[in-house]
């Protein structure tokens, strides 16, 4: 059940959480609670760990200094924000871990994507009349549930690269959940601005109580989480795939008009896939592998305005975003038409970067002109086979999802780039009752409407846009980047590289460098500090950009100097994020 305290006793709970005492074995010390104390940028020699909640990066953090590898920490991190950050991810979502390994030097993609169940239609989001259901109306039901992924993929990471036990990875999350954290500003926002939603399952009882949003301040205890986190912690990822927690999942997906069954969870499994990699500046970028169209249009455009010398133009000049926005439109006509689960239908991931589809679709980028009819190109004649499917035209979706992205790196050379997420916030809004945890609604991220490559159907896993990226020089991994966003992320993950190899900007500037986003005629938008002049130019030429900036993305990355051994760790600002870096002990870097 929820349970829930005011402010003031809050205090004393506080105290007690901060200098309480933890076996010895535990991650969960002495917690930071004062969240404007969090830094944003930290440099340090032994491990770096940057998060979008200082609690979850302080619980990394805490690993590495005990002689945990990254993946250790990683793991830790999910399963704190989790707790800490209901709205973003959880053990209900899925997500994408890419792990470089230090000793092998590999990079393997753990990819936990939710699955559409057994009994999902292609039809499923569809009226009687044959017309896509609202998205409002089908973000909050039953049928928008993936089978999640999250602790699947949490326990084949810790299978291959662990080096702690995994009950002392779920400890902190166990005892934030059980003891409480104050809420911050941004959980207690969101909140509010999800009322609604959140007012239609047991989640009412942990955010709203008396039909009121918790309050930044509150301390927030979630005991049916704490519990939920317990059982797992003693029987492993098997009570919640095949024991009562799948029970209870489907039951409850199945109460709000879904299909999922508890054989949907007990059938369930990840892939290990390979990354993606391109070219720019120079650099070597490894990506997401399709079912995310992320690495494959990044890639795409960064191939496409590697040969346009973005950086010759002022970094807030109309050249600048008249070509970003250009590129943008044309790999997003690509995206709809030919991105979907490679398990399922076939997509030309080598026509798509064929260097000589690059320059045909870099041919259509004018400096001095609007392309008014960016359509998809044909790659399939750069690649083998033939499409088995046919684009088709979707409604458009002015709701991006939100999620979250996280990043370590560890004094044995590993490093992981993590996107995870429940899709929307606060995902479906529909909570499990008696487990505490929220339920996805990735397969919103399928076309409402049938035919195309991104089609509902049994077992397949939705299109996404999740961008986790590592970026290696001389072969060695030099930058982690990636965000959250929806169909956003792709091109804040791209312009966070561009602001840092081709503008040489120091990694927070490069972060803190306003974005813009634009994946077609009709759909613009940008950050604040974006000069309105410039911006009335762009629209004179043909652009939309709107009257209100709004905030695109949210950056974690780290930044690793081999020569100097140091890590550089920067969390974005649009969060309650925080860097923190560990130090060798004796500063000798270990094996």
């Amino acid at each position: 059940m929820r349970k829930f305290i005011n402010r003031p006793i809050a205090i004393l709970f506080i105290m007690f959480f901060i200098v309480g005492t933890v076996p010895s074995t535990g991650y969960a010390k002495k917690l930071e609670t004062d969240y404007d104390k969090f830094e944003l940028v930290a440099t340090a020699d032994g491990g770096m760990v940057s998060t979008s909640h200082g609690l979850a990066t302080q619980i990394g953090a805490e690993v590495l200094r005990k002689g945990g590898n990254a993946i250790d920490a990683a793991i830790a991190v999910q399963y704190a924000l989790t707790v800490v950050e209901p709205m973003m991810s959880g053990i209900g979502g899925g997500g994408f871990m890419m792990v470089y390994d230090g000793e092998t030097e590999e990079i393997t993609i753990v990819n936990s994507r939710e699955r559409a169940p057994a009994g999902a239609t292609s039809d499923m989001f569809l009226d009687e009349e044959g017309n896509p259901v609202p998205f409002n109306e089908r973000v909050q039901h039953g049928t928008a549930v993936g089978v999640p992924g999250t602790l699947k993929g949490l326990e084949e990471a810790h299978e291959i690269w662990g080096s702690r036990p995994m009950q002392q990875l779920i400890g902190p999350a166990v005892k934030l959940a059980q003891k409480g954290f104050p809420v911050n500003d941004y959980l207690a926002e969101t909140v509010a601005d999800n009322r609604d939603k959140l007012m239609q399952s047991a989640a009412a009882e942990v955010f709203l109580p008396d039909g009121e949003p918790i309050r930044e301040g509150d301390l927030l205890v979630q005991e049916d989480l704490a519990n939920t986190l317990k059982l797992i912690r003693s029987h492993g990822t098997d009570v919640f795939y095949n024991g009562e927690i799948a029970d209870a999942l489907a039951a409850t997906v199945q109460d709000f008009g879904g299909s999922m069954t508890a054989d949907d969870l007990a059938n369930y499994d990840i892939t290990i896939d390979d990354p993606i990699w391109g070219e720019y500046e120079g650099y070597d970028i490894a990506s997401m592998p399709p079912p995310s169209s992320g690495g494959v249009f990044l890639l795409q455009m960064l191939g496409i305005l590697d040969g346009l010398d973005l950086s010759q133009y002022d970094i807030r000049s109309l050249e600048k975003y008249h070509l970003l926005a250009e590129t943008m439109h044309l790999a997003y006509a690509d995206r709809a038409a030919y991105a979907g689960d490679p398990e399922f239908v076939d997509v030309p991931v080598q026509g798509l970067l064929h260097p000589d589809y690059l320059k045909e679709r870099q041919a259509l980028v004018d400096l001095n002109t609007v392309n008014l009819n960016p359509a998809a190109g044909d790659p399939w004649r750069y690649e083998e086979g033939t499409p088995n499917y046919q684009p088709t035209e979707q409604p458009e979706n002015s709701q991006y999802g939100e999620t979250t992205h996280f990043t370590v790196a560890d004094k044995y050379g590993n490093v992981v780039s993590y996107t995870t997420t429940i899709e929307q916030v606060f995902g479906t809004g529909i909570m499990v009752p008696g487990y505490g945890f929220m339920l996805n609604n990735e397969l919103t991220d399928f076309d409402a409407v049938p035919g195309g490559a991104n089609e509902v159907q049994p077992n397949k896993r939705p299109l996404s846009s999740m961008t986790p990226t590592i970026v290696f020089e001389d072969g060695k991994p030099v930058l982690t980047v990636g965000s959250p966003g929806g169909p956003t992320i792709i091109t804040t993950v791209l312009q966070t590289i561009i602001h840092t190899l081709a503008y040489d900007l120091s990694l927070e500037d490069a972060i803190a460098e306003p974005r813009i986003y634009s994946n077609n005629l009709s759909s613009y938008r940008y950050e604040t500090d974006i000069p309105r002049s410039i911006l009335n130019q762009l629209n004179a030429m043909g652009h939309s950009f709107g009257a209100s900036p709004t905030t695109i993305g949210n950056v974690q990355s780290i930044l690793i100097d081999h020569e100097s051994g140091m890590f550089k760790g920067v969390a974005d600002d649009s969060r309650n994020g925080a860097a923190i870096g560990v130090e060798l002990k004796g500063k000798k870097r270990g094996k």
